[in-house]
């Protein structure tokens, strides 16, 4: 069974992960080229290779020309003033400390709207406004993945594509229009909730909610990969 235990790691270039500790953090340094990798990267890519299903093969006839995706960065899926909204948080949650009582929240994906205020900072949490000319277009993204079903083999056919994991006021859960559904027949499987994977397919500006989270598009897939620097 996958490890209940919270991570903060976070998919910040296409080929590059950083570890940072806020939120705030995540969505600046998605914007910026020198962010540094993990000692543990190697580590990391030889357990996802060995979890990774078969890619999926491109449903084209042999005369076609391949498909070209463009591999993107988050923050493409999300509008300028959201971006610039969760770029200025609430000054009272730098004042929370690490640990504390204030510090910890259900770790749901899933933000209880009803509770959220009217703050540009807050409407961005909760933000399901998706950039239109993404819509239909062919792209390769790096995530990681939130099953919302597996078999025992630990493979999952319906699950969420996230930029990063971790769940507290300091790293609360992405908006909708960081987050990506998916439905596959073949599925990918999964060692540990941990694990990178490269997508490349067709995303949709389609919303998708049920009692895990809400997401603003889905992806309809025709390559995973393993993540490898």
């Amino acid at each position: 069974m996958f490890s209940s235990t919270r991570s903060t790691v976070n998919l910040i270039q296409p080929n590059r992960i950083l570890i940072p500790n806020t939120f705030l953090l995540v969505i600046f340094c998605l914007s910026l080229t020198s962010c540094s990798e993990p000692e543990s990267a190697s580590t990391k890519n030889q357990a996802i290779a060995g979890s990774i299903t078969e890619p999926v093969p491109q449903d084209q006839a042999a005369d076609e020309t391949p498909k070209t995706y463009r591999t993107i960065e988050w923050i493409e899926l999300m509008p300028a003033d959201d971006l610039e909204a969760l770029l200025n948080p609430p000054e009272f949650l730098g004042e929370i400390a690490d640990g504390s009582d204030e510090d910890l929240i259900d770790s749901k994906l899933q933000l209880d709207t009803s509770s959220v205020g009217d703050s540009p900072y807050e409407q961005a949490l909760v933000s399901t406004r998706v950039i239109e000319a993404m819509n239909n277009q062919a792209i390769r993204i790096p995530a990681f993945v939130v099953p919302l079903d597996f078999d025992d083999t630990m493979v999952t056919k319906e699950f969420f594509l996230v930029p990063f994991f971790g769940a507290c006021i300091h790293v609360p859960p992405p908006p909708p229009n960081q987050i990506i559904y998916v439905k596959h027949p073949n599925g990918v499987q999964l060692s540990s909730l941990y694990d990178v994977f490269w997508f490349s397919g067709t995303l949709i500006a389609e919303l998708n909610t049920n009692d895990t989270a809400t997401a603003a598009y889905t992806l309809q897939i025709d390559q995973i990969e393993p993540y490898l620097d």
